[in-house]
């Protein structure tokens, strides 16, 4: 029988409470396995923690005190460059969980399931970034890390339009305008492995633009709103209002993202 199962958001809540890194992960691609796999009740009712448990390991900073990484080429560049991105998708793995497991209710079974996915994505991109970081010599956690990531999901919380606005349709967005270049620096530099690791990464976020795109529109529709003009409301309510470019407009055009909707908002 379903309630024999264990509650999906039972099994969101404590992932969201692992701190450990590698304890994390593998809590992700279970959840989203066990879910996939009919092991879950689809029951929501655990409130969602406020924030979630992180790791002793980094020192998270505020923006402004963050150290430059330069452009990468010295080897110390090369970590402080991999580090940054591990830390990126870290917490786009508690931003996922957190997506599934605080709206899921209101949205459905499918949202779940979207979002789980999206979820294991992640979890598989930290692992390939944390293992990067250990053939130079180096790991998660040794270098201090952003601490202003989680704050989208804070000032979020209260509403899945917005949500879905600024984090996979800002935020996640934004890794699509910065990838390409980064792709080339590190095929530059000879790191075939690298460049494969981003190159996989990019292929993946596109896809989960996609899926925050799909679901905004779906929310748009049942408020009965246009979701190009809900979108830069609710940007500019939550996230500041203007957005930086350089942008890849073919790659947010793929997800579902065309240019009239951001360039409105271009500073």
């Amino acid at each position: 029988m379903s309630d024999a199962k264990p509650a999906v958001g039972d099994a969101i809540r404590a992932a969201l409470l692992i701190g450990e890194p590698q304890a994390k992960l593998f809590a992700a691609r279970r959840i989203a396995r066990d879910w996939r796999l009919g092991r879950l009740f689809f029951d929501l009712t655990a409130p969602m923690p406020d924030a979630p448990a992180r790791p002793d390991r980094p020192e998270l900073l505020p923006p402004g005190r963050m150290p430059r990484r330069g452009k990468g080429g010295s080897e110390r560049g090369r970590i402080a460059l991999w580090h940054a991105i591990a830390h990126i998708e870290f917490v786009a793995i508690d931003l996922a969980l957190d997506m599934a497991g605080r709206f899921g209710a209101e949205m459905g079974e499918a949202f779940v399931s979207d979002f789980l996915a999206v979820a294991a994505d992640e979890a598989m991109h930290f692992a390939l970034l944390e293992r990067k970081l250990r053939a130079l010599g180096s790991h998660y956690g040794a270098l201090p890390a952003h601490d202003g990531l989680w704050q989208a999901a804070r000032d979020t919380a209260h509403d899945v339009a917005a949500r879905l606005a600024v984090v996979p349709m800002v935020l996640e967005a934004r890794g699509l305008d910065v990838t390409p270049a980064t792709i080339e620096r590190v095929r530059h530099l000879g790191d075939r492995n690298g460049t494969l690791i981003l190159e996989r990464i990019l292929d993946d976020e596109i896809r989960h633009v996609a899926v925050g795109a799909k679901w905004f529109d779906k929310v748009s529709d049942r408020r009965d709103e246009m979701p190009r003009e809900l979108w830069q409301k609710l940007v500019k309510l939550h996230f500041g209002g203007q957005l930086k470019g350089p942008f890849n407009d073919s790659a947010r055009r793929s997800a579902g993202l065309p240019r009239e909707f951001y360039a409105a908002l271009v500073s």
